[in-house]
C-alpha cells in the first residue's frame, strides 16, 4: 500500500506522454537461483556471456538458468548480455575483421540456440583497462564496427542494446544510433562513502549523479526515447563499518552509534557515525520511487536495474519500479 501510495503521489501533476508505461529492463544474474517475477519487468538481460577465449565467440555463464528463465519469460523479452565487470577479449576480438564477423555471427546463433529476443553488449570499457581488461586506441572505432556487424547478423527484429557508464566516455553513440534500440546508462557505482553510490541529484554528498548521466548521454547525441536509466538495488559501505558491497535484501537497521539519515538535495539515504561521515550509501524505496519520478520526468524510455536477486524476498524495490513505471 505504500509503495502504491508513494507512486500515486508521483505521478500527480504529470500529465500527456509523462504519464506513459516505460521500460522495465532487468538485469537477472548468473550466479542466484533466484527467478524472475516476469509481471515486475518488460526486458531481462541475462547476465553474463563472455568473449570466448579464442575470440570469435560466446561463453555463457549457467546456459541451464538462461534457458530456464527464457522458458518462463512469458511475454517479457530476453536478452543475453555479454561482458560485464572484469569480462575481457573484447579488443582482441573486435580488432580484427574476422574476429568481428565471427563474433557477430555467433551472437545470431546464441539467439536461435536459446529463443532470445536480443543482445545487450556489456563491454566495460573500449580503450580503457580499468577492469583489468585488454585495450587499445582503436577501441571505440572498433566497438561501432563491431555493433554494425552484430546487426547485420542478427537481423533488424532482435534487439541490440548496451551498457554506457554515466560519464558518456568511451563510446562513439553518433555512429551506433542507427543500429541500436537503447543504451542502458549505469548511473550507479558513481561514489563510494564520503560520496553516494546513486544520487540522483547534486549534494554536498554526491560526486557524480543520475541527472548528470542523463544530461552526458544526451550531450553525446543520444535521443531522450533511446535512454534507460540505471537504478542500483544494493549500496557501497565504507569497508570499515560496512562491507563494500551490501545488496538490499541484507540491509539492516543501523549499528548502535550510526544514524540514518536523508539527503534532501540528492533524494537518497545514507547511514552516518556519530560525527556525521558516511559509512553506507544506499537506495531504498523511497530514493528508488523518485528516480522512477526523474525518469517519467525527464522523458526517457525507461528505466533499468542491477540486479534482481539483489532485492529483497519481499521484492519492494522490483515491485516499487513496476507500480512506478508500468501503470
Amino acid at each position: 500500500m505504500k509503495r502504491t501510495l508513494l507512486c500515486l503521489a508521483l505521478l500527480l501533476g504529470l500529465v500527456g506522454p509523462m504519464s506513459a508505461q516505460r521500460l522495465v529492463v532487468a538485469y537477472v544474474g548468473a550466479g542466484s537461483d533466484v527467478m524472475p517475477d516476469t509481471r515486475l519487468m518488460t526486458h531481462i538481460d541475462y547476465a553474463f556471456g563472455h568473449v570466448n577465449e579464442t575470440f570469435n565467440g560466446i561463453t555463457i555463464s549457467r546456459p541451464e538458468r538462461l534457458e530456464a528463465i527464457v522458458a518462463a519469460k512469458g511475454d517479457v523479452k530476453v536478452s543475453l548480455s555479454i561482458g560485464g565487470w572484469g569480462s575481457g577479449r573484447f579488443s582482441e576480438m573486435a580488432a580484427t575483421e574476422a574476429g568481428r564477423k565471427a563474433f557477430a555471427l555467433d551472437c545470431a546463433r546464441v539467439i536461435r540456440q536459446y529463443g532470445l529476443d536480443g543482445i545487450d553488449l556489456d563491454w566495460e570499457y573500449p580503450t580503457s583497462s580499468a577492469a583489468g581488461i585488454s585495450s587499445s586506441p582503436e577501441d571505440t572505432e572498433n566497438f561501432t564496427l563491431l555493433m554494425k556487424e552484430i546487426r547485420s547478423a542478427i537481423g533488424p527484429d532482435m534487439l541490440l542494446t548496451l551498457a554506457s557508464p554515466a560519464s558518456a566516455k568511451f563510446i562513439d553513440f553518433q555512429a551506433i544510433l542507427p543500429v541500436i534500440d537503447w543504451v542502458n546508462v549505469m548511473s550507479y557505482d558513481m561514489g563510494r562513502p564520503p560520496r553516494h553510490n546513486a544520487a540522483t541529484y547534486r549534494s554536498p554528498n554526491a560526486g557524480f549523479t543520475m541527472d548528470q548521466a542523463l544530461e552526458r548521454h544526451l550531450a553525446a547525441g543520444i535521443p531522450r526515447e533511446k535512454i534507460v536509466m540505471g537504478m542500483p538495488f544494493y549500496g557501497h559501505g565504507n569497508r570499515k563499518d560496512y562491507p563494500d558491497y551490501v545488496d538490499f535484501k541484507d540491509h539492516k537497521p543501523p549499528k548502535e552509534g550510526i544514524h540514518e539519515v536523508w539527503d534532501d538535495e540528492a533524494e537518497i539515504p545514507y547511514y552516518a557515525d556519530a560525527d556525521g561521515n558516511m559509512v553506507l550509501g544506499f537506495d531504498n524505496v523511497r530514493s528508488i520511487g523518485l528516480k522512477c519520478e526523474f525518469i517519467l520526468k525527464r522523458g526517457v524510455l525507461g528505466g533499468m536495474y542491477w540486479e534482481y536477486s539483489c532485492d529483497n524476498e519481499a521484492l519492494d524495490l522490483a515491485r516499487t519500479v513496476a507500480e512506478c513505471l508500468l501503470k
